[in-house]
């Protein structure tokens, strides 16, 4: 059995091997290769399990999540990947963080302008830098606004990235209207339970991500944003109505049609041509799971 630490995760599968990963996985569940039992959830959800199970190969994903958001760090999980005759356990918290930003570079890459040049990132938590890693491998970004209600924590998090990424111009701040105005990309990463914005403080042509929410009772994204976005796609559209907040409020008060969500799995297969605003609401799948767990493996 190989035990892998973050630093291990870390260092074996950089973002874009993730990205590709990730993308190789939905393409996978869309072609009907995974065996998902549903997640199972503890305490109001302080304690996640998910798994996946990849049919073709006989490979298996198991992973338990622990949530604590008055903690830090505020997600603590661990790995377990089956297949070809060994087991790999490994840190879940680098790994969730990875796949969260690699299922965004993925769905950015789909539905964001190509020639993209300004990031917004709301949300100075665990999460966040790797949402900005992901949006960096797929967009020449020149400008990356970092907002949270912190401005310590925004200045702290814009120096971090900042070092990674000299060529990249970040600034910190705590106005959401401000950070949001001109962007190209946006991408929610908070622990909120009420919308970050209305719809009418982003540009008429803009990409929206939404990882942090992943309670029913939890919001990032206005309803006026979801009614009028050409495109909302979720990682799986079962999956949202369950979890997703913003997702299940716009459906059950008729804002949103269930039928108009466009799974990621779905729209790599179609290619989408997108226009005006798109959204992008993830709660997380086991298949992203096993993509960094098999890319681990596999390295």
């Amino acid at each position: 059995m190989k035990v892998l630490s973050a630093e291990d995760v870390r260092s074996t599968v950089p973002m874009p091997a993730a990205i590709d990963a990730v993308r190789a996985a939905f393409l996978e569940l869309a072609a009907g290769n995974f065996v998902l039992p549903a997640r199972q959830s503890f305490g109001d959800g302080a304690v996640l399990v998910m798994s996946a199970y990849h049919a073709p190969s006989g490979t298996a994903v198991v992973k338990k999540i622990g949530i604590a958001l008055d903690q830090v760090p505020a997600i603590r999980a661990t790995v377990i990947w089956t297949g070809d005759g060994e087991q790999l356990v490994a840190d879940g918290t680098s790994i969730t963080t990875l796949r969260t930003g690699a299922v965004v570079g993925v769905a950015t890459d789909l539905l964001a302008v190509p020639d993209a040049t300004r990031l917004s990132l709301l949300g100075t938590g665990a999460q966040a830098a790797d949402q900005v890693r992901a949006v960096l491998a797929v967009r020449r970004i020149a400008e990356v606004t970092v907002t949270g209600r912190d401005l310590h924590r925004a200045t702290a998090l814009a120096k971090t990235l900042a070092a990674e990424y000299p060529e990249v111009n970040f600034t910190p701040g705590t106005s959401i209207n401000d950070s949001i105005a001109a962007a190209h990309i946006v991408c929610c990463a908070t622990s909120s339970s009420t919308p970050l914005f209305t719809a009418d403080a982003l540009p008429d042509r803009v990409h929206v991500n939404a990882i942090g929410a992943f309670r029913p009772t939890m919001r990032e994204l206005p309803r006026d944003l979801l009614a009028t976005a050409s495109t909302v796609m979720v990682d799986q559209v079962e999956a949202a109505m369950e979890e997703s907040g913003e997702i299940i409020d716009a459906v059950t008060s008729g804002t949103l049609a269930q039928s108009a969500l466009l799974e990621l799995g779905t729209a790599l297969t179609g290619h989408p041509e997108p226009t005006g605003r798109t959204v992008f609401k993830s709660v997380g799948v086991g298949p992203q799971d096993w993509a960094i767990a098999k890319a681990l493996a596999e390295r």
